[in-house]
């Protein structure tokens, strides 16, 4: 997904999915106004949609592969 990258602030766990409700790793800038928010999986279903209507694409789907930091690396 070609994403830009934006000072907007970071998703959190309290960003659902406008489709379906779960964590949302992806906001859409809409070049009308306004922002939609998806899942990881249906902003990958509605992606060639989603690029003819996008200003920018925030996408933290990385997240998802990235581990968790653990307190011992976090010390260091």
């Amino acid at each position: 997904m070609t994403t830009v990258l934006t000072p907007a602030s970071p998703l959190t766990a309290a960003d659902r999915c406008d489709r379906c409700g779960a964590q949302a790793y992806l906001r859409v800038v809409l070049l009308s106004g306004g922002e939609l928010l998806f899942c990881a999986h249906h902003g990958r279903k509605f992606e060639p949609e989603l690029k003819k209507i996008a200003a920018e694409i925030q996408d933290e789907t990385e997240r998802l592969t990235t581990p968790p930091a653990t307190a011992s690396e976090e010390e260091h």
